[in-house]
């Protein structure tokens, strides 16, 4: 334990006395919590429309109107012809056109059904979707005020009331920011502590390593565990950031949470030290461990739901690790979920580290 406390020791001072180090494991990671976290959503919070009116009747106005009062919608012009609609939406100038035809007064005044035409700029096919669910629910409460108007008491007959569960606002940062957390820890722990592994080797200290009597588990501790606090220490930082800045709640246990991250951090730096043993270089290792960070991160639910991915992908997604510590975070940070609801993906990821860190210790030869 001792020689492992001397090589501790000499990594943290190794850590602080660069400066190309220090700002990339504290400043980096705060200013990719905050920017990432306004940023990175998919909620649609401006949809430019362009309106074509040919009933130009009350009816008509009364349509438009509503969705010039929603707070999601930005009119960028009027117009009689389709055409000149098409061509906003074709120069990105307009998101979505709605057309009114003529005859629409008159067709909900007599009691037949009011077409009302909806284009959308469907390249973004989730952007699309989240458009159309915006109108049709403007139209809905459109209809509902028409029918209101010729019978009062249809409007009564039935009430719904939502209850948003773990997320009352439905505010994407919410979701979102435990996800970036998991990021941030995953940074220091493959990119960081893989390629200060493989620095040696650059800088050519690797040979007087390998003919110390410092045992393969001891170097190999010495070099993760530094890595490992600091990691830790990024959390703690980013859950007060989370809790002050973004109001995110915290309904778990905190320990809980640390317990999990500590575990994960296993997994991460025996991938980046199992790269760093079959690399040469830094820049080596960097492209090795972008590469699979970005398919895990693409696949974890960081962004989308891993339940709308095809099946195959969910398969695959059985070896990926962020999956795992993305969703056990978020259980525990909104919804309060404790040891027993996580502790079979908690059980994974324990096999998964203890695997893959004998893994790496194994592929790494010291020879003298």
């Amino acid at each position: 334990m001792r020689i492992i406390f001397y090589i501790v020791q000499k990594e943290f001072l190794q850590v602080f006395r660069n400066r190309m180090m220090l700002p990339i494991i504290f400043v980096i990671p705060v200013f990719q919590l905050l920017i990432l976290s306004y940023a990175v959503t998919f909620e649609i919070k401006r949809i430019n429309l362009y309106v074509v009116d040919n009933d130009n009747t009350v009816s008509s106005r009364s349509l438009i109107q509503h969705f010039a009062s929603s707070p999601f919608y930005h009119i960028v012009g009027h117009g009689s012809d389709n055409q000149a609609g098409m061509e906003f939406i074709q120069k990105g100038k307009a998101h979505q056109m709605i057309s009114l035809l003529p005859g629409f007064e008159k067709a909900l005044n007599s009691g037949h059904p009011a077409r009302v035409q909806v284009i959308n700029d469907a390249i973004n096919g989730s952007a699309a979707s989240l458009m159309s669910a915006y109108t049709v629910s403007i139209i809905s409460n459109f209809n509902k005020e028409i029918i209101t108007s010729f019978n009062p008491d249809a409007g009564a007959a039935a009430k719904v009331q939502w209850s948003f569960w773990f997320n009352p606002e439905l505010d994407y940062k919410t979701y979102m920011v435990p996800g970036i957390l998991v990021l941030l820890v995953t940074i220091i722990g493959m990119f960081l502590a893989g390629m200060n592994v493989v620095r040696e080797k650059e800088i050519g200290t690797i040979e007087q390593i390998n003919v110390t009597p410092i045992k393969k588990y001891q170097f190999i501790a010495g070099k993760l565990i530094p890595f490992w606090i600091i990691a830790l220490f990024e959390l703690a930082v980013g859950l007060i950031f989370a809790r002050l800045v973004f109001s995110i709640p915290i309904l778990g246990n905190i320990f809980l949470i640390f317990l999990i991250a500590s575990v994960y951090l296993l997994v991460v730096m025996g991938i980046g030290l199992f790269l760093s043993t079959v690399t040469n270089t830094q820049q080596q290792s960097m492209f090795l461990a972008w590469f699979v960070l970005v398919i895990f991160i693409l696949m974890s639910g960081l962004f989308t739901p891993v339940e709308s991915m095809p099946q195959w992908a969910r398969n695959l997604n059985v070896v990926n690790p962020i999956a795992y510590f993305i969703a056990m975070i978020r259980m525990v940070m909104l919804k309060g979920s404790g040891f027993q609801h996580i502790s079979r993906e908690l059980g994974i990821l324990l096999l998964y580290g203890t695997a893959i860190l004998s893994l790496a210790v194994w592929r790494y030869r010291k020879t003298t």
